[in-house]
């Protein structure tokens, strides 16, 4: 019998020698933690302490994510951070989609050591998006956009319906992000599947424009779609990132405004 999908916050504490680093973790839009607990266990097991939190109105229902408002959102990783904060020396933000947008916001308020973004999203396509304020006095929810995975059999345990009042402060959060991105100075690594039918390429478009002030890593994924950390470039994915927290913790960013591409399958 197979158990369903653990929607539990994550948490452990640092261990080994060295510095004591740690990761907070977020994951998407009506996601939750099942979707990153892999990721997030990589990095305890490499050492570093953990904070991955269940954001607010996520992992429940639908129509409790209706009644939050971004900054519900924001405010509980940037809780996590603070808690990591306390007891590590160097902590690094880390997220998948709107979760990415997320540790972006904390990179730009806190002094975050660096970024880890797995096809973070910044930009809603869908032109519907910006007369959602409206929409949702007369439609309360869309389709899922969930489970946009290539690994056959994976469910990421995300909600069956969106709500459009949730997409509402998604959009409202995306716009008030990009706009706090030339004060990322932390380095970031991003993990961008070539085929994404969830977040387009306009996200990183508006990110290599906004991070003026950061070098930017960006690691293209060939055999995975949005939900690239339950898919089969996972793997990949946990080891270069525990190896970019290493590197940014040996030698530093590697300079504002350069963008290292590495392209290889």
């Amino acid at each position: 019998m197979t158990s369903g999908p653990d929607h539990s916050p994550f948490s452990s504490a640092f261990s080994g020698e060295g510095a004591r680093t740690g990761v907070v973790l977020s994951h998407g839009f009506t996601g939750s933690p099942h979707g990153l607990r892999a990721w997030a266990m990589a990095f305890a097991e490499a050492g570093f302490a953990v904070r991955m939190p269940l954001l607010p109105g996520h992992g429940t229902t639908w129509q409790d994510l209706a009644r939050t408002r971004w900054q519900q959102w924001h405010g509980a990783l940037d809780d996590a951070f603070l808690e990591l904060d306390a007891e590590c020396d160097q902590v690094f933000a880390a997220g998948l989609s709107m979760g990415g947008a997320l540790a972006l916001r904390l990179a730009a308020t806190r002094p975050v050591a660096g970024v880890l973004l797995v096809n973070p999203g910044l930009v809603i396509d869908d032109p519907r998006a910006s007369l959602a304020g409206l929409l949702k006095l007369v439609l309360k929810s869309t389709p899922s956009i969930g489970n946009d995975i290539l690994k056959a059999g994976v469910d990421e345990g995300a909600y069956a319906r969106t709500p459009v009042a949730a997409a509402h402060e998604l959009n409202k959060m995306f716009k008030d992000t990009v706009r706090l991105l030339p004060r990322v100075t932390a380095p970031v690594q991003v993990y961008r599947s070539t085929v994404d039918h969830v977040v387009s390429d306009a996200s990183m478009d508006v990110l290599r424009r906004g991070l003026a002030n950061a070098p930017l890593e960006v690691v293209r994924l060939e055999n995975s779609y949005h939900v690239a950390t339950l898919d089969n470039d996972a793997d990949r994915i946990f080891e270069g990132s525990v190896d970019f927290v290493r590197r940014v913790l040996e030698s530093g960013p590697a300079g504002p405004g350069r963008e290292v591409r590495s392209e290889q399958a």
